[in-house]
């Protein structure tokens, strides 16, 4: 049976996915469309223009129709390409981790800034929610002979994190471990990016985030600050003097998050703004 993308050009397929898309009220029909006709083509941005006018394979249309039911069904794009791009790799994620956003890698430019790798190639790094492991390993990137520990609850989490590190040919310790818990010896850098989503909004999540991605990575407490209590509170015995540690932080979080870290003993607490004009990053000196 003929599916409805059979006979058509890869074209007239994405504009097909994206009418789908917008008939669902899905706000990004146009570019979820673009993406997942690549993906399912198997073709780069550039190659699904230069190559628009092919007409669709039966491989290709049952990808089409697999991923059209999924997006459709509130599926997010990254579930359904199975990875993500992040900084200059591409990571495999999976239901067990966040998909790595653009504003984390505000976490790498301004630990290249506070230590330049150049100078500082054979630091101690330490992650506190790894994940993917797109952050950790995003900065062994830059700090090539660098030690790195990243350390997650979830041992569905830590599985992905691992197969990244293969797959990309990098060495890093990762360890199960309840935030400090699993944790030895001391670091030039603590970086995280920890759940920070409140009781309230947690009830408001849209489905496409509150049935697909894990909720042990959302939840940060009633009022969202309960890991940052735990970091403020223990991070300083794990920093090597004059160490520095840089937090991702919910937009509305600021005031409360240097709050912690000053009344910890943290010095040199500033709070940096992501490209919305939103306080994002927060570095702190032991």
């Amino acid at each position: 049976m003929r599916g409805p993308y059979s006979g058509i050009t890869l074209n007239s397929a994405k504009r097909l996915l994206s009418r789908d898309f917008d008939a669902a009220g899905i706000e990004t029909a146009a570019l979820d469309a673009r993406i997942l006709a690549g993906h399912c083509a198997g073709l780069s941005a550039a190659q699904l223009i230069a190559q628009g006018t092919d007409i669709v394979t039966p491989e290709q249309s049952e990808r089409l129709i697999d991923a059209a039911k999924r997006r459709i069904a509130g599926e997010p794009v990254d579930l359904i390409l199975g990875y993500r791009d992040f900084w200059t790799d591409r990571f495999k994620i999976s239901r067990d981790v966040l998909s790595p956003r653009p504003e984390t890698e505000g976490i790498i430019e301004h630990a290249i800034k506070l230590i330049p790798p150049a100078q500082n190639d054979d630091i101690r790094i330490l992650e506190l929610g790894v994940g993917s492991g797109a952050l950790i390993l995003s900065l062994l990137r830059a700090y090539e002979t660098a030690k790195a520990t990243g350390v997650d609850i979830s041992p569905a989490a830590l599985r992905v994190a691992r197969h990244n590190a293969r797959v990309l040919g990098l060495s890093c310790d990762f360890v199960q471990s309840d935030w400090f818990e699993g944790v030895a010896g001391q670091f030039d850098l603590i970086v995280s990016n920890p759940p920070y989503i409140t009781d309230t909004e947690m009830a408001q999540l849209s489905n496409e985030v509150a049935l697909h991605d894990p909720h042990l990575a959302l939840h940060g407490g009633a009022d969202g600050l309960d890991p940052y209590r735990t970091i403020a509170a223990q991070a300083g015995a794990y920093l090597m003097d004059g160490g520095h540690l840089i937090l991702e932080i919910g937009y509305r979080q600021s005031e409360d998050v240097c709050g912690l870290l000053r009344a910890a003993g943290f010095s040199q607490v500033t709070a940096h703004k992501d490209l919305a004009g939103h306080d994002r990053i927060i570095t702190a000196t032991r």
